[in-house]
């Protein structure tokens, strides 16, 4: 008999149609992303799951779920995932890193200088009929602070980091890191994260959200940081406070900040950073261009069809299993 496998959603790609070859598929349709209340039961008598980063696969859904054998996610982070509850199980988990980095890293960079030259907010005055002959001009009309040469650091320096710091030697940064593993790497000072956020004019955070993580830029972090500095992220929203983010730039001790992820995503109307004019936000787009999601679709198929041939996942987060 054929396995059963759940998609959560529409996937690009190529080898989506390679899977279904191989298994009795079945694809959320939508609209829009599948409700969380829905997984179970879409999930009981399935034997593979290939979700994405908003899809939680938790200890109680996997109670529920006793036939699932492997779960592929088109995401680097699966801090979506209980990976413990799995590796019980002997359920292996797959992810799809490196394909991501260096479009993560153009997102990242793009933040840093829209935030730093205060794009976002010339956009809204000049569509919003403000540019006039009375204000047309002064000198500190739209100020903003410079990149090139300023001093960048980066709160962990994997592929992403380290692809973002390339793009910083690029415009003449300093460049400063701090990372758990103590990897260091050309052309980069490795510095403590305290002496980080005293030095840097822009922090750029990389790492990974895992309990060690959580809450890492709280609010005592960031009030160390450097009068006027501006704080970007890409990794996950977990890793900065963002209440005490809000409330360093209201106060002006930090001059902007390049939002790109969140606590809670998609971000509720009383999240306080929504309300403020020096903050670029997005909706979690870092690893959002044609190519790169293509190319992640294919990853997090190609370690379902291995796992569906009793082969090890060419990449799996849990290989002990």
């Amino acid at each position: 008999m054929s396995k059963k496998v759940f998609v959560t959603h529409q996937l690009p790609g190529e080898r989506i149609h390679d899977l279904a070859q191989l298994c009795d598929l079945n694809v959320w349709m939508g609209p829009g992303l599948l409700p969380a209340s829905e997984l179970a039961a879409e999930l009981a008598d399935c034997q593979g799951l290939v979700c994405l980063l908003t899809d939680r696969v938790d200890r109680q859904l996997l109670q529920a779920c006793d036939q699932l054998e492997f779960v592929s996610s088109m995401s680097v982070g699966v801090d979506h995932v209980d990976v413990d509850a799995l590796s019980e199980r002997g359920i292996p988990l797959g992810n799809t890193p490196g394909v991501l980095v260096e479009t993560t890293a153009d997102t990242a960079f793009a933040l840093l200088l829209a935030a730093a030259r205060r794009v976002a907010e010339a956009d809204n005055f000049v569509r919003q009929g403000s540019w006039r002959p009375e204000n047309a001009w002064a000198p500190d009309f739209f100020t903003g602070k410079d990149v090139y040469g300023a001093t960048l650091g980066i709160i962990g320096l994997g592929e992403i980091g380290q692809a973002v710091a390339r793009r910083a030697a690029g415009f003449g940064m300093e460049v400063l890191a701090w990372t758990r593993s103590g990897r260091s790497v050309d052309g980069v000072e490795s510095v403590s994260l305290e002496e980080l956020l005293l030095r840097s004019d822009f922090v750029s955070v990389h790492c990974a959200l895992t309990a060690d993580t959580r809450n890492l830029l709280d609010a005592d972090r960031i009030a160390t940081m450097k009068p006027g500095a501006v704080l970007v992220n890409t990794a996950r929203g977990g890793i900065v406070d963002e209440r005490a983010l809000a409330a360093a730039l209201v106060s002006g001790d930090l001059y902007a900040a390049g939002i790109d992820v969140f606590e809670r995503e998609p971000v509720p109307e009383d999240n306080p950073l929504l309300h403020l004019p020096n903050v670029i936000l997005t909706p979690h787009i870092g690893s959002a261009t044609t190519f790169t999601r293509a190319q992640m679709a294919d990853i997090a198929v190609e370690n379902a069809i291995a796992a569906l041939k009793g082969r090890p996942m060419p990449h799996c987060v849990n290989p002990g299993v």
